[in-house]
């Protein structure tokens, strides 16, 4: 069975990539978390099983797989479904998945993924701006195109599980989204494993200092829905 090694829900964002595709797919695999400490001992903790010591991580048997886009490609490999059949869906999917593996950054700087509260920013920079308008019309094209609820057609994919954190900090921080995004993020919220996500996340006891700074630097918080408080 697979071992997929996580850190904290309601923070780590990239481990939720791999963790919803398996699950919303019926991969079986068993669920390592590692709790995120100070960047050291998160270093020295996660280098065990990890090449570059960090998270997610998929080891399979003597394979070990690093990166959340090196291990959707890995299980595309191996279970039908990941990304579509049709190859101009499977072309856009992936695009838009890269695209949200390596850009994004004012969306990741000021709307660090934090679960379990509610935050109203304190305003919306340029930059920002500019990365929730691309988010919107990236998900209202790929509606539109494939006809939904997913972003690459009727079953949920690899591409999905790569905006499954855009969709929490939706809620987190209330961006503003226009067209079908908002029925999106609905759909994405009712998932199962999203559900179990979670709810997984608002019970965790841990809080780890930066993660909690960065949700606060650039608004207000109004709630607080995590059980340890």
């Amino acid at each position: 069975m697979y071992q997929l090694y996580i850190a904290n829900k309601n923070y780590s964002s990239w481990s939720l990539r791999p963790w919803v595709l398996m699950r919303e797919h019926g991969i079986d695999f068993d669920e390592r978390l590692m709790v995120f400490a100070d960047p050291q001992s998160n270093w020295e903790a996660f280098r065990r099983f990890s090449p570059n010591g960090r998270v997610p991580c998929l080891v399979d048997g003597e394979t070990t797989v690093w990166d959340s886009l090196a291990i959707v490609e890995y299980l595309a490999e191996r279970h039908p479904g990941i990304w579509p059949t049709d190859a101009a869906a499977r072309a856009w999917a992936r695009c838009a998945a890269a695209e949200m593996h390596s850009g994004f950054g004012a969306l990741r700087d000021r709307c660090a993924m934090n679960c379990g509260i509610r935050v109203r920013l304190n305003e919306i920079p340029q930059a920002l701006q500019r990365d929730i308008e691309r988010v919107n019309e990236l998900w209202n094209q790929g509606l539109a195109r494939f006809g939904g609820p997913f972003l690459a057609g009727a079953a949920f994919g690899a591409v999905d599980a790569f905006y499954a954190p855009v969709v929490f900090r939706v809620q987190t921080y209330g961006l503003p989204l226009h067209g079908r995004a908002p029925q999106y993020v609905q759909t994405m919220l009712t998932l199962p494993a999203m559900q179990s996500w979670y709810a997984d996340a608002l019970r965790e006891p841990w809080r780890e200092v930066e993660h909690e700074a960065e949700a606060r630097t650039f608004g207000h918080l109004l709630e607080d829905l995590r059980e340890h408080r």
